[in-house]
């Protein structure tokens, strides 16, 4: 580094002052300081005597005070209806209404907002309401300021759902009829359009036909477009109102008529409401009338008008399949076609454009194109629908591979949101969607991450059922590069600063033991939760990993994997330097609480839970304290005797010991709740019924675990038994295929045939039955459903084992009727043979005597 040379820098007093008089921007600081600050005359004027109640002081403030304090007081007005509604209505309310003539802007608005409360809290009745508030609302409605004048007429809409039919009649309808003859001003005829599509719902048909809709059909014929534009988005609620009958003779011409008016917001409009209104028309009226109109609309779109494109993508979805019926096949094509080219404008140049039309897009139209492919992506399960489920992979895969890869993350957040949807449609045929899926989950926007996890368990879920439905064996296979793209995601959430994310996507990951294996989750998820719980700062995605954690321990089907990691909570938690990490260890016990059996807790994390009684910081003991109650609620007697003497133990020296004023305070209030508890005992008791079901199902999956695990190690050990066997049966084969028709010969010829010799054929030949024999199917429990099934093999490979607690056993069934007959006929105790290896051994054994007994009389001879 250079020294920093002082000498050069002039620091003069007329060097300093003569940069700031070059600046002329920087006089604003010369102003005084103080001017801002109230005068003594103004800070009495703001004074207020605080023994007025509070309805004097309002009425003192909007008679007397200032604009600021008369707003405060309209802004309390809900405050003051809960609390004193008969004064407030008698005293208050009138005031308001002087006010509200010459009041500005501000107040106004706060008014509207106050009166609009009144009525949603429903401080008085609606007759009152009616009475006191519905003529102030009305009077203001016509204010010359558009804004004031619209939030007005945002409070009255919710009146008129409220009011009863005659008041708004005689209160509103008439007098807007009559009105609507004078000619009035603009803004006044766009309020009469909103009361208009409000209003009609409220009376019958003849009512509206008689005094509504000619009012309706003269402002759809305004001179001003804006009244034309906002008439038209009313007629759905006048169609509504009056039936399909008037509306096939009334307000489909005016649509017609409006849909070619020379106004583009006005050809919107009645877009958007013939296709609101497509249930209230029949087939002729769709086919005649509605149809010629969107294909005139969507030739347009491209063309002349593309103002209408963005709101034309919206609603094709639904606009194509409110038109199904009517299609052809090659109108049904003409659709499809344009929802893909609508799906990828802005992505490339459309074909037909020569060099003069080939420029640089400008921002709005860019704008425009990644609305409409939002769109598409809004209404794709809808076009699925339209093109049928079976015909996915031909018609739309192409048009949902480039909306999952668009370069805008809105559309592929859509797309993320819509996936589940998809999915479920789609229903067999998900698995043909899986690259998507891993695409997603490892896109580079967290939004769209956080869209696609919100339904991420019931998406694999549909893609681990779809694949097994098409012949898939294991889960691991349906859903390629998915374990990968899963930790990616969640490195992707921990590193980023959206811990929301991070903790909504470990709360899903809950679901993965019912979709990968129990392995992959342990190598590649559980020590990462683990990891998480120590090192991550943010206490909701802790707990979201802890949880996850206690959830993939309990589906762990080894049981040198689950001491491992119950070792490592233990260790690295519950006896951890850092008290954060203990008070963890607390949270992760809640956890293994709720989802483990009572005797789990106790077996494993029970004494290590009562070791921080002694903690030196009051936190965990605090926290511990709290925790009493549900620990003691794990403990059975006569069982857990032991483990209650130890519970009462600790809470004798917290007692005895405690300094922490706090902790102390705690302690005492745990003890009155452990007293009062009712420890459960072995045996069923009726208060405990439910508890003492849910515990037992627990217990029950949990020594199920056990068992699967021993079973599969039987398995393993079985199969590589009759392996061996397998080889040396083969040996002996190959050894004695040369001698074979001279023992044969001899035999027969020279020498008797002795009954050992008789049954070591007949062992022989059942051996080779067996051998040949495949055992097809094996008869378990429903609750062994989750058991991988057993390959066929050339030897048998069976097992009985007996249940414990459950008194059913698994047993092998033979095909083979034959094998059965024979065997029964040799001895009772074959038919039902303990195990196939035990037989194999028998039949190998004899086997090898009668080879041996042949060759000595082949030696002898």
């Amino acid at each position: 580094m250079r020294p920093i040379i002082f000498s050069k820098m002039d620091f003069s007093h007329s060097n300093i002052f003569g940069y700031i008089e070059d600046l002329p921007e920087l006089t604003i600081i010369e102003r005084p300081v103080r001017r801002s600050l109230k005068t003594p005359e103004e800070i009495e004027r703001l004074t207020v005597d605080e023994e007025l109640s509070d309805i004097e002081r309002a009425i003192y403030l909007l008679s007397s005070g200032q604009d600021i304090q008369g707003t405060s007081v309209v802004a309390n007005l809900p405050v003051l209806m809960r609390q004193n509604p008969a004064e407030t209505l008698r005293r208050v309310l009138p005031k308001i209404r002087e006010v509200l003539h010459v009041a500005g802007v501000e107040m106004q608005l706060t008014a509207a907002v106050s009166f609009l409360t009144v009525l949603q809290e429903e401080s008085v009745s609606i007759h009152t309401y009616s009475h006191s508030f519905l003529h102030i609302i009305l009077q203001n409605l016509e204010h010359r300021d558009a804004g004031v004048s619209n939030a007005w007429l945002e409070t009255l809409l919710p009146v008129i759902e409220a009011l009863p039919k005659e008041t708004v009649r005689h209160e509103i309808l008439n007098p807007l009829v009559s009105k609507a003859q004078l000619s009035p001003t603009l803004q006044s005829r766009l309020v009469s359009c909103k009361i208009m599509g409000k209003v009609a719902n409220k009376f019958e048909a003849h009512i509206i036909k008689r005094e509504i809709l000619p009012l309706v059909k003269s402002l759809c014929q305004d001179v001003e477009y804006e009244v034309r534009t906002c008439m038209c988005r009313q007629l759905e609620h006048v169609a509504r109102g009056i039936g399909t009958e008037l509306t096939k003779t009334v307000v489909l011409p005016e649509l017609v008529e409006l849909a070619r008016d020379e106004g583009s917001s006005v050809r919107l409009a009645a877009f958007e409401t013939l296709v609101n209104l497509l249930d209230m028309f029949d087939a002729d009226d769709r086919s005649q009338t509605v149809l010629p109109l969107v294909k005139s609309f969507c030739e347009k779109s491209f063309k002349a008008d593309e103002s209408i494109l963005v709101s034309l993508s919206f609603h094709l979805g639904k606009l194509c399949n409110g038109l199904y019926g009517i299609f052809t096949p090659e109108q049904h094509l003409r659709f499809l076609e344009f929802y893909k080219k609508l799906s990828t404008l802005g992505l490339q140049q459309e074909n037909g454009h020569n060099d003069n039309q080939l420029h640089l897009q400008t921002l709005e139209q860019e704008k425009k194109y990644i609305s409409v492919r939002k769109n598409c992506a809004y209404n794709f399960p809808a076009m699925i629908v339209f093109v049928d489920p079976k015909n996915f992979h031909l018609e739309l895969y192409s048009i949902f591979f480039c909306l999952c890869h668009d370069p805008e993350v809105s559309v592929r957040y859509t797309m993320a949101i819509s996936f589940f949807e998809v999915a479920k449609l789609l229903n067999s045929d998900v698995y043909t969607i899986h690259k998507e899926l891993v695409t997603l989950l490892q896109d580079e926007s967290l939004e769209v991450l956080d869209a696609l996890i919100s339904h991420l368990p019931e998406i694999l879920e549909l893609m681990t059922n779809g694949r097994e439905s098409n012949g898939s064996e294991s889960k691991l296979l349906s859903i390629p590069d998915l374990i990968p793209a899963l930790t990616t995601a969640e490195q992707r959430a921990a590193t980023s600063l959206k811990w929301r994310t991070h903790e909504k996507l470990l709360q899903k990951y809950a679901c993965l033991p019912h979709i990968i294996s129990s392995d992959q989750i342990y190598y590649r998820f559980l020590h990462r939760m683990l990891t998480i719980i120590l090192t991550n700062n943010v206490l909701p995605v802790q707990k979201a990993a802890a949880r996850t954690l206690c959830v993939y321990l309990r589906y762990n089907r080894k049981q040198e994997q689950r001491h491992e990691v119950i070792q490592k909570l233990i260790e690295q938690l519950g006896q951890g330097k850092s008290y954060w990490n203990r008070l963890r260890f607390l949270d992760t016990c809640e956890f293994i609480m709720e989802l483990f059996s009572k005797s789990f807790f106790c077996k494993y994390f029970f004494l290590p839970v009562l070791e921080l009684t002694h903690d030196p910081v009051a936190n965990v003991r605090m926290k511990l304290c709290c925790l009493l109650p549900k620990v003691k609620s794990t403990l059975k007697i006569p069982t857990d005797k032991h483990l209650l003497q130890q519970l009462e133990l600790c809470i004798r020296k917290l007692l005895c010991q405690e300094k922490d004023k706090d902790v102390l305070t705690i302690v005492k209030r745990t003890v009155l709740e452990l007293d009062r508890m009712e420890i459960s005992v072995d045996a069923f008791q009726k208060r405990f019924y439910e508890n003492d079901l849910l515990d037992q199902e627990k217990e029950r999956r949990e020594h199920l675990l056990l068992e699967m695990e021993q079973l599969e190690k039987e398995k393993q050990k079985n199969e590589g038994r009759s392996t061996n066997i397998n080889d040396k049966m083969f040996e002996k084969k190959r050894r004695d295929s040369k001698t074979s028709s001279v023992l044969a010969k001899s035999i027969n010829l020279s020498v008797p045939v002795s009954s050992s010799g008789t049954s070591a054929g007949k062992e022989e030949k059942k051996s080779k039955l067996v051998r040949s024999q495949s055992f097809s199917t094996q008869i378990l429990h429903p609750k062994y459903s989750n058991i991988d099934k057993c390959p066929n093999k050339s030897s048998a490979t069976g097992y009985t084992s007996s249940v414990s607690g459950m008194g059913k056993s698994c047993m092998l069934s033979f095909s083979d009727d034959s094998f059965r007959t024979h065997s029964t006929g040799n001895s009772g105790s074959a038919a039902f043979p303990s195990s196939s290896s035990r037989n194999l051994f028998n039949s190998s054994d004899q086997k090898n005597n009668g080879n041996k007994e042949g060759q000595s009389r082949k030696m002898s001879m």
